[in-house]
């Protein structure tokens, strides 16, 4: 079982670049043996256009987060603070062996009526069965959550 997460294409340069070294969420996946994120960049550009596997996945409060991890956020102070407005829990995930994909994907061609997840989407690792992987094997919790 892997994981799509929506992103921003602002958001998804800035991880292609290194700037952004953790994914932020208000919500996580429970399905701590997904692995592997497929990366959908949202509109205009509305394509699969690479995954990377989870490494750590911190819980704590917005502070404790931005105190952390905040010069590999991506992100400024206050778009950070923004996004968590109201929110005493947040989700960070470390982005480790990113793997951009040659051709991105159109999502509608391998998933029948195709909607792009609010925040993220469970998905059969089977579907990218077609793209050269060498990192696709799902075994076991590859996520470590950090309280």
């Amino acid at each position: 079982m892997s994981v799509i997460l929506s992103i921003k294409p602002v958001h998804v340069q800035k991880i292609i670049s290194g700037a952004k070294r953790y994914e932020f969420r208000r919500v996580i996946f429970r399905d701590r043996s997904a692995c592997v994120v497929y990366i959908y960049s949202t509109s205009p550009v509305k394509k699969i256009i690479g995954k990377f596997r989870v490494g750590k996945i911190l819980d704590d409060h917005p502070e404790s987060l931005w105190e952390q991890l905040h010069e590999y956020s991506g992100l400024t102070r206050k778009d950070f603070y923004a996004y968590f407005s109201g929110k005493t829990r947040g989700y960070a995930i470390e982005i480790t062996n990113l793997e951009l994909f040659e051709e991105p994907i159109d999502p509608g061609k391998l998933i029948p009526n195709f909607v792009a997840p609010q925040s993220f989407q469970y998905i059969e690792d089977s579907i990218f069965k077609h793209q050269p992987d060498s990192n696709n094997a799902n075994t076991g919790n590859c996520s470590q959550v950090v309280a």
